[in-house]
């Protein structure tokens, strides 16, 4: 917690004194009450003794001041606010290699489940469009809050040619910069998320992206699913399709974003729930004087009501 007003707290210099006042005229009370040598005669004057009541209206007098005197210097404290532009793109990778059966019950098919539940899981003021990229890498859905266009399109997708993925990176950049009228002055707070399991092999490089990201401040997180053991049936033969890792953690370590591995369909869906919780909401300093002061209101009615319902007074 941070004050904006920190000269307000010099207040609390008197209210220490009025507290320190107080003990020294109870513990003054006390001593000339000890002097009162006929104790029965004492008790006769003042047979109930308020004991430990008689501090309660004061202390919460005193709690009163001090809470209103905080909230005078205007606390702030980071609080946790949802990003209502926050934008997510999902690049999802459709080339012939997601066919490979490693991840069962297919690549393509563990993606697509994954994909879905992650959308249905956003909550519905986020933005989401979508990137298929193969041999070229066209924006499917445009970011948009009607989540079920995304999911329909993520259902309907089909598998075919190679793998662009700096195709992908921009195009899911241009993407964000086209959000709104102000998209480009004020970019929205967005992320990437790109899943691919093989080699750049068409359009501009991964680097070519990575800097449109870095440019745009989009962090990029990747995800290699696959196993170095994944093949291919292309007309009765076996081709390999192994995971290329490294291309995709460079790339999320260029632009900002996380890098992780998901050879089967559960460890992919895990992946994409963390990334779902990290990318909704922003740290922001607020004030939170009115705290103080509610506390202050309460401290007072305390006060009142304890010595009017033991004194018959009202401080």
């Amino acid at each position: 917690m941070s004050l904006k007003s920190p000269d307000w707290l010099w207040l609390l210099v008197p209210l220490a004194l009025i507290v320190a006042a107080y003990v020294v005229l109870q513990r003054r009370r006390s001593s000339y009450a000890v002097r009162f040598t006929t104790v029965e005669l004492l008790d006769k004057v003042a047979p109930r003794r308020p004991g430990w009541r008689r501090h309660v209206p004061a202390a919460a007098f005193c709690a009163m001041l001090c809470l209103l005197v905080v909230g005078f210097a205007r606390p702030t404290a980071e609080v946790q606010v949802p990003r209502e532009r926050a934008t997510i793109m999902i690049a999802l990778d459709v080339s012939g290699s997601m066919e490979a059966t490693d991840v069962r019950p297919s690549r393509v098919a563990a993606a697509k489940e994954a994909a879905r539940r992650f959308v249905a899981g956003l909550p519905e003021r986020f933005n989401v469009g979508l990137v298929l990229f193969s041999s070229a890498a066209p924006v499917v859905v445009p970011p948009t809050t009607d989540h079920e266009v995304v999911r329909t399109a993520v259902a309907r997708l089909e598998v075919r040619g190679g793998t662009a993925i700096g195709e992908a990176v921009f195009s899911a950049t241009q993407a964000i910069r086209s959000l709104d009228e102000q998209a480009r002055e004020e970019p929205p707070p967005a992320h990437v998320v790109l899943l691919s399991d093989g080699e750049n092999t068409a359009g501009r490089p991964i680097e070519a992206g990575a800097e449109q990201a870095v440019a745009d401040g989009v962090p990029v997180s990747t995800i290699a699913y696959g196993t170095e053991n994944g093949a291919v049936e292309i007309g009765g033969r076996l081709l390999p399709v192994p995971v290329d890792g490294p291309a995709l953690e460079d790339l999320a370590a260029t632009t900002g974003g996380s890098y992780h591995e998901a050879a089967s369909g559960n460890e992919l869906q895990e992946v994409y729930d963390d990334i779902g919780s990290s990318v909704g909401h922003r740290s922001e300093q607020r004030e939170i004087w009115p705290w103080f002061v509610a506390g202050g209101l309460v401290a007072a009615l305390l006060a009142a009501a304890t010595s009017l319902l033991w004194f018959s007074r009202i401080p």
